[in-house]
């Protein structure tokens, strides 16, 4: 049988050299966009400065000063590993929500339309009324965590049950609705509450609930302030704050619809944006 001998075939070297250093550079850009507008960051510039310190007092001798950073990063990535646990989950999150492990469908568009319409209407309608609301819509990552806390509903979306499940003193106004496409699936919800320090202080708990959740998740959560009856959307750590009618329904269309047009970079509006 004739068969070929790959070891006097060098360029296979070549090409697997290649590959490792196109997957490296891939999972490098990956990472880069898993922590862009994290506290992760400002970890990374730490993680350099420590580095560039231990360089410059091995380059001169210095033996203090590169043990205790030679003992920093032993002992550091333990603390990196507690400290910024959120973050490190979110990653995985997203690498599990990948195309390479996700095989769930996505929902019709025409569901999804009722879905958006009948939000766009309870929100006008609450906002206006200064009804506080809190609605969390699942996309990849599942929020049934979330929605077991509350009290099951498995119900239809309407505008009219979403603005009686928030009227005042009524058992379920307090706590956060749970969608799965065009479905209720709990209401009376508990959401974790983001612990970011830069969050303004005006911002009540309706809006760190919907600020917890988008950190661990990438749900898109509304929000409408009992205060001021503000209309507001967070999404991956951010919020979208003083969003008109308009807004808040192309926002919504952007990111719950399937379409090849959804761009991050369409998410310009007057609104304000923290986080």
């Amino acid at each position: 049988m004739f068969t070929i001998n790959f070891d006097n075939l060098p360029w296979l070297a070549y090409i697997g050299q290649i590959v490792d250093i196109l997957l490296v550079t891939y999972v490098v850009y990956k990472l880069i966009m898993i922590i862009r507008g994290t506290r992760a960051v400002q970890l990374v510039k730490g993680i350099a400065a420590i580095f560039i310190i231990w360089i410059i007092s091995n380059f001169l001798g210095l033996s203090t000063l590169e043990f205790i950073t030679r003992q920093t990063a032993t002992f550091g990535l333990l603390a990196i590993i507690i400290i910024f646990q959120p973050e490190l989950r979110r990653g995985l999150e997203q690498l599990g929500r990948s195309r390479l492990f996700t095989s769930r469908s996505a929902p019709k568009n025409d569901s999804m339309q009722d879905t958006i319409n009948a939000l766009v209407k309870a929100s006008n309608y609450m906002g206006k009324r200064r009804i506080g609301a809190l609605v969390s819509i699942e996309r990849d990552t599942g929020l049934n965590d979330y929605a077991e806390s509350g009290i099951p509903m498995q119900a239809v979306v309407t505008s009219e049950l979403l603005i009686n499940i928030f009227i005042p003193n009524t058992p379920l106004h307090d706590g956060a609705v749970v969608l799965k496409n065009d479905r209720i699936l709990a209401a009376g919800c508990y959401l974790p509450l983001s612990e970011d320090s830069s969050i303004s202080k005006e911002l009540g708990t309706r809006h760190r609930a919907a600020l917890g959740v988008s950190e661990v998740t990438d749900c898109i959560t509304l929000i409408i302030s009992e205060e001021t009856g503000a209309i507001s959307i967070s999404k991956r750590g951010a919020l979208y704050r003083n969003l008109t009618e308009e807004q808040l329904r192309e926002l919504l269309e952007q990111n719950l619809l399937k379409t090849t047009a959804t761009s991050e970079s369409r998410w310009q509006w007057g609104g304000k944006k923290d986080g």
